[in-house]
């Protein structure tokens, strides 16, 4: 085993710096496995990052090329000395290297057992990669909203990849669940058991009466006229840093609990995800596939703003 091709930012700018890399296959420290990636999902904070925006990008400003991903599934290839959770060959998935280290679009990359979790027998490689950082995301933000059984919630950009398992998870729940999205995706929320709401409507925000809870995976001028739609002492999460301060702010203007939040590892989470798949409880939209050295064309759809379910890169057979 020599070669590790990887998709690498050569320089922060547009989806065409990122650039395939060959890089020496690391060696698992004590308490990490070595894996053989099979999928590496996609994320709107990779896309960030390649542009050279927020904490990964200020991080690794001197460090280019950097390796960007933090969604894994793939095969245990070799364990460190004191690593006893998973054997070679076990089929794992993970949100690695988060927030500052990545390195998923990659076909070797070792990660810390603990961050690991076992993909079921029946769980296609594509779909596990597609599920860590977005389902920790959805599941987290429902948390943070305290969202109850009963509750009325609206979920902003419902069809997207952290959102149509938003939505799912709020329907298991037992809320009410109501989502924006075009038009051209609203069959899709309704098969998810959403209401589903045209943002280009007018007074969209508050046709549907008061809600308790606003997820916002949208954040502007959206999120912020979405505040319009909640009951008195209504709580807010918003998921997009960039617009977190501003919407806080005019949050606490009308009297509501507003708070941004970051996803945190979880493997007790995303395990539960994974089996939830496997049992037919959960659905991942899959909207592509990429092979490894297409990744800027994944990033181009993903900053088109408009995608529904997620993207992952697959990787070339070692």
């Amino acid at each position: 085993m020599s070669n590790n091709l990887s998709l690498a930012i050569t320089e922060f700018g547009a989806p065409e710096v990122l650039s395939s890399v060959n890089r020496s296959i690391p060696s698992p420290s004590e308490e990490q496995v070595l894996i053989q990636v099979k999928a590496a999902g996609v994320n709107p904070i990779d896309a960030k990052t390649r542009a050279g925006l927020g904490w990964a990008a200020e991080h690794n400003q001197d460090k280019l090329p950097w390796v960007p991903g933090y969604d894994v599934a793939g095969v245990v290839v070799a364990n460190g000395t004191n690593e006893s959770k998973f054997d070679v060959g076990d089929r794992v998935a993970g949100m690695i290297g988060f927030p500052t280290e990545g390195g998923g679009y990659s076909q070797y990359v070792v990660a810390d057992a603990g961050l690991l979790s076992t993909v079921p027998p029946s769980v296609p490689m594509v779909d596990a990669a597609a599920v860590p950082l977005a389902g920790l995301t959805a599941w987290q933000a429902l948390e943070h909203g305290k969202l109850v059984r009963d509750e009325k919630v609206l979920i902003l950009a419902g069809a997207g990849g952290v959102g149509h398992l938003a939505v799912q998870l709020a329907v298991r729940l037992g809320a009410q669940v109501y989502a924006t999205a075009s038009e051209t995706n609203h069959a899709f929320l309704r098969q998810l058991d959403a209401t589903p709401i045209d943002y280009h409507q007018a007074h969209w925000a508050t046709a549907n009466g008061e809600f308790d809870v606003l997820i916002d995976l949208v954040g502007g001028d959206t999120a912020i006229d979405a505040l319009a739609s909640l009951k008195t002492g209504g709580r807010v999460v918003t998921v997009p840093t960039n617009t977190r301060n501003t919407l806080t702010s005019a949050a606490a203007e009308r009297g509501l609990k507003a708070t941004g939040m970051l996803v945190d590892p979880n493997t007790w989470q995303t395990q539960r995800l994974l089996d939830m798949l496997d049992q037919g409880e959960l659905k991942i939209d899959i909207a592509a596939v990429y092979p490894l050295e297409q990744g800027a064309q994944a990033h181009k759809a993903l900053e088109t703003g408009h995608t529904r379910g997620k993207r992952v890169l697959e990787m070339p057979s070692a």
